[in-house]
């Protein structure tokens, strides 16, 4: 498994649309720069199929010191999460042949997602997308 840069990221996408590279760069950092400042904000970052960022914050706790068995006290944090959007999860599933499980319960959610569309279709009047088998 490879590990992709920023760099390498930013040459392919200026290669695949012959935008100058310098260009690509400054979008692509921009982009970043939104999400983190969104993050910050404490707002919630969601692309359609392709995933949801969002931070949640980790409670205070008492842990152990595992070398000495000394009981730590851990401060609460903030934390950002990515949940699999459920294109991605299809894609990923086709490309490596193994299920993508991202969080235990996120089956209820993506039937709560499939019955947020087809009532969207139902108002639109269009035909409903056929349920995700998994």
């Amino acid at each position: 498994m490879a590990t992709i840069t920023k760099k390498e990221l930013i040459d392919r996408i200026a290669e695949g649309t012959g935008h100058r590279r310098v260009q690509v760069k400054r979008v692509v950092q921009q982009f970043l720069d939104e999400i983190i400042g969104e993050l910050g904000k404490g707002n919630r970052l969601e692309f359609r199929d392709f995933g949801v960022f969002e931070t949640k914050l980790r409670k205070a706790r008492k842990a152990q010191n595992p070398k000495t068995l000394e009981p730590v006290e851990v401060p609460e944090k903030r934390t950002v999460k990515f949940k699999v959007g459920r294109l991605m999860k299809q894609r990923l599933a086709e490309m490596t042949g193994a299920a993508i499980d991202d969080e235990a319960g996120d089956v209820a959610e993506m039937a709560d997602a499939g019955n947020d569309e087809a009532e969207e279709a139902e108002e639109t009047h269009q035909t409903p997308p056929a349920p995700q088998q998994m």
